[in-house]
C-alpha cells in the first residue's frame, strides 16, 4: 500500500482494488477467527457469551481497546 501512495499508480483503478482485495481479504480471515471457538467447542462458546454479559460496560469497553490497540500494534509489525 505504501508503493500505492508514493507512485503515480496510486492514482489508477487497480491501486484501489489492491486495497480493496486486502480489506476483503482481512475480513475473511476475522470471520474464520471468529468461528473457530464455536465450530470447535460450542458449549465452552455459549459460556464465554454468557460471562460477557456479566461484565460491566466500563470492563467491556476498556477489553475492546485494548483488542483494538492489540490489533493496530500487529498490523503494524506485520506491515513493516
Amino acid at each position: 500500500m505504501l508503493w500505492c501512495r508514493i507512485t503515480r499508480w496510486a492514482q489508477s483503478r487497480k491501486c484501489k482494488t489492491v486495497i480493496w482485495k486486502d480489506v476483503g481479504a482481512a475480513l475473511a480471515l476475522v470471520l474464520v477467527f471468529e468461528g473457530i471457538l464455536p465450530f470447535l467447542n460450542p458449549q465452552r462458546f455459549r459460556e464465554s457469551l454468557k460471562a460477557l454479559t456479566q461484565i460491566g460496560d466500563r470492563a467491556l469497553r476498556l477489553l475492546g481497546a485494548a483488542s483494538m490497540l492489540g490489533g493496530v500494534i500487529l498490523l503494524y509489525v506485520v506491515r513493516i
